[in-house]
């Protein structure tokens, strides 16, 4: 089964919410919005994270490279774009 690790983000915190491939919620946490906390955090989960992903805002250049140097695929998206995945899977 893949885990996917969900951020929403501010300036001094980071809320970290991660679930499985059904879309159950696994575990949640609020974090300093620092690359080493986030990323010790999800490496020390018993699973491997398939794929971290984030809101576009005013920290996501430094998370998105921050995360990629320590080994995780990111995907940052704009909000208006994810709001109408739905629509278009449908």
């Amino acid at each position: 089964m893949e885990f996917f690790a969900g951020l929403d983000v501010s300036l001094r915190s980071c809320a970290v919410c991660v679930v499985d491939g059904k879309g159950t919620v696994l575990h949640e946490r609020e974090l300093p919005c620092d690359i080493e906390e986030i990323a010790g955090y999800l490496t020390a989960l018993r699973f491997p994270i398939e794929r971290v992903g984030f809101e576009a805002g005013a920290m996501c250049q430094h998370l998105y490279y921050g995360l990629k140097s320590e080994g995780f695929e990111v995907v940052c998206m704009e909000s208006r774009q994810v709001s109408k995945a739905p629509a278009a899977a449908a």
